[in-house]
């Protein structure tokens, strides 16, 4: 009788040793399973779970049928087949799986639900992942730390982040992968202040942590901050990843902090960084804004592979540089190297020649968008196409071109003739933008000061004062002007107007200080601004 066991449990081992090993062929599989069934051990719930592991990363459906046909089933079974399809990336036929399991009778375990959660949040199926969550209060596994973040990040993925909060704060045992999950979903919805609220919590944060926090400045805009968040990821000796690098770089380029930017390149370099296409597209993107553009264009051809993104990054910094001619043979390139420019691309090159007036090259890359490459112009490229036609005084093909459009115009192609008549002189058209914008409830500051610069260049005064009290009368205001300056490191702000700030009483303290006798001058920011 012991040696009838002894065999059997070396049998066994030898079975689930065959089992262990990774990357196993389907053929082996096979014979494996052939084994199984004619010893006997396919009712060895771990070695029929091991088998269908296996199974499921070459055939869905086979491994499905062979375990259809087990026979005997348990939760852990269940359990092993629904994890195996999550895992494959196929989370439909898992909750399919899940459904079966509660028809025949299984009840699921803790588990269970950690795995139909998170097939829930890559279905993005919330009606799905509700009743989860009704089903786990019921059977009483609430209580288990994975399955409350499970929970926890299926709301948050969902954008429900106030059912997410509500979670979180009854964990009690939350741990820094879901301080940051709930951290993101704020991030992702622009609660930027409640993020920032929950960073300032978080009793231990990584990596991620920070680049997540970094990434949402970004996001909303607050440049400044998103700095000021990576400098303090610096001194908390945190080394930043490839997140937090490109979030760092699309803020030194919004704020043109040219020498943290260069910083950051000579860290990426010195961590010896890949230089990807998102990497690499952040870099040509800082510096293109930055001002270097020649530093930009050694990026781009240092980059091992270049994508539409990183193409349309230097086009874009090109353009806005007057380097037009450049900027278009670039796109020529992208079609030699088979990479087909998407809508921003267009907008760009479509800038480009309006800046410098290669009318027909550009509308010969305006015909070119649908007839080429199949992409059917928006509303931003007709209002690059009017500002290039405008800028070239053809203002007749301009107008015919915003009459015969097939969307209606908006502000920005309204704008461009509107502009174009102030550099021509042409008040008549300049009033009659006006009047539409006016109609569209487009009327901003702007448009008003424009209108009103047309009519002083053209000595009209008596317009101009109406349209200043029409200004008044609306209580429209202009926004003020603002300029970014970096000093030692760290980007100021100046706002025309602004006498508040901290530096410009320095600066008449230290113009006083050194003998210029200007105590009775009138320190006004608008000199300082360029």
């Amino acid at each position: 009788m012991s040696q009838r066991v002894s065999k059997y449990l070396k049998c066994r081992y030898q079975v689930l040793s065959l089992l262990n090993k990774p990357c196993l062929e389907l053929t082996q599989l096979h014979r494996i399973h052939s084994h199984l069934v004619i010893s006997g051990f396919i009712s060895d719930p771990f070695a029929a779970g091991k088998l269908i592991s296996h199974l499921v990363s070459f055939d869905h459906s086979h491994a499905y049928a062979v375990f259809h046909r087990l026979p005997h089933k348990s939760t852990y079974l269940w359990n092993t087949i629904i994890r195996s399809f999550v895992e494959n990336k196929d989370s439909e036929n898992a909750l399919s799986v899940y459904n079966v399991m509660l028809s025949c009778g299984f009840f699921p375990n803790n588990y269970t639900f950690s795995f139909v959660i998170r097939g829930c949040i890559d279905t993005a199926n919330v009606g799905f992942g509700l009743l989860c969550h009704a089903q786990v209060i019921k059977l009483g596994w609430e209580c288990y730390d994975f399955v409350q973040n499970g929970l926890i990040h299926f709301y948050v993925n969902c954008g429900l982040m106030r059912c997410a909060r509500m979670l979180f704060d009854v964990s009690l045992n939350r741990d820094v992968v879901t301080w940051t999950a709930v951290l993101n979903g704020y991030v992702k919805c622009g609660d930027i202040v409640s993020a920032k609220e929950l960073f300032d919590e978080m009793p231990e944060r990584n990596v991620i942590s920070w680049s997540v926090m970094i990434n949402g400045y970004v996001k909303v805009g607050c440049f400044k901050e998103a700095l000021e968040i990576f400098n303090e990821m610096q001194r908390s000796r945190v080394r930043p990843n490839h997140a937090g690098i490109v979030g760092a770089l699309s803020a030194c380029g919004s704020l043109g902090a040219l020498d943290q930017g260069k910083w950051i390149h000579a860290f990426v370099d010195r961590s010896k960084m890949e230089l990807d296409t998102v990497l690499g597209t952040a870099l040509i993107d800082m510096y293109a804004k930055c001002g270097s553009v020649e530093v930009a264009c050694r990026v781009f051809e240092e980059m091992p592979n270049r994508d539409v993104y990183a193409f349309t990054s230097l086009i874009s910094g090109l353009s806005n540089h007057g380097d037009s001619v450049m900027a278009v043979e670039l796109l020529k390139r992208m079609g030699d190297v088979g990479i087909k420019p998407n809508e921003v691309t267009f907008i760009c090159i479509l800038s480009a020649c309006a800046r410098v007036g290669l009318v027909d090259e550009g509308l010969r890359v305006f015909e070119s968008m649908n007839d080429i490459y199949g992409i059917k112009p928006g509303v931003e490229h007709y209002g690059c196409l009017v500002d290039l036609l405008g800028r070239a005084g053809l203002l007749e093909q301009a107008k015919k071109v915003v009459r015969d459009m097939p969307m209606e115009p908006d502000i920005y192609v309204l704008g461009a003739l509107l502009n174009a008549c102030r550099v021509h002189g042409d008040a008549d058209l300049g009033n009659e933008m006006v009047e539409g914008l006016v109609n569209r409830s487009l009327d901003h500051s702007g448009v008003h000061v424009l209108l009103s610069n047309i009519y002083a260049s053209a000595n009209q005064w008596d317009h101009v004062e109406r349209i200043r009290k029409v200004m008044v009368e609306k209580e429209v205001k202009k926004v003020p002007g603002c300029s970014l300056i970096e000093i030692d490191g760290g980007v100021v702000e100046f706002i025309a107007g602004n006498r508040c700030h901290p530096l410009i009483k320095e600066i008449e303290l230290l113009w006083v200080q050194s003998d210029m006798h200007l105590k009775s001058l009138s320190l006004d920011t608008d000199v300082l601004l360029i």
